[in-house]
């Protein structure tokens, strides 16, 4: 029987090799109708979450003008030219929230710090990883967690990223655009056979492990056995990885015409060329969900402020003020710098990248010490939503009833997520 010589594989290192070159006409991408069809492009999601909240008197629009005719406060005049790709929502909370220096611990859980008895922390699945697991599937990696050092000084509090696994536990970030590129792009110099025995060696300590947790797993009490079972989940989790891995190793990595970044960049020029990279990122199809846990505190450093982020989130006037009216201004341009080169970034098929990019950006930190109307800018197609808008909910409504809206839009059909109601009908297109 003759089999067919298009593997998964083959599909694999096609797929990453077309995505990563341009639409060039002469390999059978036309604009004209006689072109061959192109497959549906694939959906992203990204969450780019920062501490310490905004400047509340100028950052949010009049609570009062709804709808597509709404004024841009001064704190977000920068992204002007594409107010009418985003919607701006205010309303969203996470009940379960009641600590005011983490701006993203449970920003994409909406879980309850206390819902374990007996514990003081407990944190349930983030909502980039409930789209990984679906979107992640044919990607290098099922996701990829960006974010920055001295995550107190920052404002967000416990955890390794944004992201959080189906276990509640943190997952780790780059810290910095340096070893995010190499993490992205750059080849192993490793000889391909030399990865291939490192992963099976790995296989055999995991099964070895395996075998000496199962011979203690009988006669135990409940609070070990369900100690033993997160164990056994921990140890599918590193299976799953390995797995991933062996499927692309032997898969360059696309080339992106970008240079190598210069080591310790921090601020305003850390968050642009992050922003960079993850635009590659998506483009070239490595991954298709990402997160972000910003910078604040070395944002103002690079802005010539002087005043310590916490410091400043308690602005009254006077330099506190300045200087949280200046970060709102510099986030916000920075953001649309991000929207244009999605915009920018053309498709197969005619389309932009930003069309099918599900795009959200806020904090679980309103200002100051309060926790409730999280700042929340939601853009791009990829999921649907009503954009150009401005919508104010009553007041407390779940912030996950956002995430869960997003979801559904990404073709996610999850019941719900975090402490979620329902959907956001406000926002469904």
């Amino acid at each position: 029987m003759k089999t067919n010589p298009l593997t998964r594989r083959h599909f694999l290192r096609a797929a990453g090799t077309v995505i990563a070159l341009p639409a060039l006409e002469s390999i059978g991408f036309r604009r004209f109708a006689s072109a061959a069809p192109t497959v549906a492009r694939p959906k992203r999601m990204v969450f780019l979450g920062f501490g310490w909240g905004v400047t509340e008197e100028s950052w949010y629009p009049d609570a009062k003008v709804t709808g597509a005719d709404y004024k841009l406060p001064p704190g977000l005049a920068p992204l002007a030219r594409h107010q009418k790709d985003f919607t701006l929502v205010q309303g969203l909370t996470n009940k379960f929230a009641n600590e005011a220096h983490w701006g993203s611990t449970f920003w994409l859980t909406g879980a309850n710090r206390f819902a374990q008895p007996g514990q003081s922390f407990h944190n349930t699945i983030s909502a980039d990883q409930v789209a990984a697991e679906v979107l992640g599937k044919d990607t290098r990696f099922t996701s990829i967690q960006l974010g920055s050092p001295n995550a107190i000084e920052n404002g967000h509090g416990p955890g390794l990223s944004l992201a959080w696994d189906r276990r509640g536990k943190p997952m780790a970030g780059l810290d910095n655009p340096l070893l995010a590129y190499h993490r992205l792009f750059s080849d192993e110099t490793m000889p391909l056979a030399q990865r291939q025995a490192m992963l099976s060696q790995k296989r055999s300590v995991l099964d070895a492990v395996l075998t000496d947790a199962r011979r203690v797993q009988r006669g135990l009490n409940k609070t070990d056995t369900d100690k033993l079972d997160e164990y056994f989940q921990g140890v599918r989790d590193i299976e799953t990885r390995l797995s991933k891995d062996e499927q692309w190793l032997d898969v360059p990595k696309p080339k992106v015409p970008l240079a190598e970044p210069k080591p310790g960049l921090a601020g305003r020029d850390e968050i642009a060329l992050m922003y960079d990279l993850i635009v590659a990122a998506l483009q070239t199809d490595a991954t298709r969900v990402i997160t972000y846990r910003q910078p604040v505190g070395s944002l103002l450093s690079s802005l010539d402020l002087k005043i310590a982020a916490h410091d400043m989130s308690h602005y009254t006037t006077g330099d506190r003020l300045e200087a949280s009216q200046k970060r709102d201004v510099t986030q916000s341009t920075l953001l649309a710098g991000l929207l244009d080169k999605l915009k920018a970034v053309e498709e197969p098929d005619g389309s932009s990248l930003f069309d099918h990019t599900a795009l959200a950006y806020g904090s679980n930190i309103r200002t100051s010490h309060y926790l409730d109307n999280c700042p929340t800018i939601l853009a791009g197609g990829g999921a649907s939503l009503k954009l150009g808008q401005h919508v104010v909910l009553p007041p407390n409504t779940p912030l996950c009833n956002a995430w869960l809206t997003m979801l559904h839009g990404l073709g996610i059909q999850a019941e719900r997520h975090g402490d979620s109601s329902g959907v956001v009908k406000e926002l469904l297109a």
